[in-house]
């Protein structure tokens, strides 16, 4: 019973989670040559998920007063308005695109990967709610155990893909441009599947 609820785990956060591995790997991008990257990401990462599963949680113990689920999409804002900032940055050149900055990376915020990890998962939430539903409070237990373990593989993942010399060169020359293309498409992507604003 406990192996099923290992496995089953497993396979609900790769399902719920792999779109994760792209945004992590632009900010792996966007950090690049910065000391302490790699634990701000995976701090940011670890706190956003947390926020996750305490809603579910809450939610699926029928707190649903604190958190409607009406109220989910609107968490879209997050990365959306992230996205334009950094596209406003960009269009003003504060991004610059010299050599030295290049090498240097920017500064990647804990909070700003919590932010987007939590706004981006309105659909973890959606998921995990009926599953946490449908099993007893241990199963639960089992499942965020798992889930947390799982965040550091996740993390890890992402880096691996983000230093791959081919992946990196692009991600180098580019993350400018997708780093709030990617935001903004997800800000609106979780904002119109959810309904909110009535779209």
């Amino acid at each position: 019973m406990i192996l099923s609820s290992i496995l089953q785990a497993i396979g609900l956060f790769l399902v719920t989670n792999i779109d994760d591995i792209i945004v992590l790997s632009l900010f792996f991008g966007r950090g690049a040559g910065q000391r302490g990257t790699t634990t701000r990401i995976l701090i940011g990462q670890y706190l956003g998920f947390v926020g996750i599963l305490g809603a579910a949680v809450l939610i699926s113990l029928g707190a649903g007063a604190f958190l409607p689920p009406e109220v989910i999409p609107y968490f879209g804002l997050i990365p959306l308005g992230l996205g334009l900032w950094a596209a406003w940055q960009t269009w003003r050149g504060d991004d610059d695109d010299d050599d030295d900055a290049k090498i240097e990376g920017k500064n990647v915020a804990a909070w700003t990967v919590a932010g987007v990890t939590f706004a981006n998962g309105g659909d973890n939430i959606g998921v995990y709610v009926p599953v946490f539903l449908s099993v007893g409070p241990g199963a639960v237990i089992a499942y965020c155990l798992v889930f947390l373990a799982l965040v550091a593989v996740l993390v890890g993942l992402a880096k691996f893909v983000a230093t791959r010399r081919p992946i990196a060169e692009v991600l180098e020359r580019w993350e400018h441009i997708l780093f709030p293309l990617v935001l903004i498409g997800l800000g609106v992507f979780i904002l119109v599947s959810g309904g909110a604003f009535g779209l």
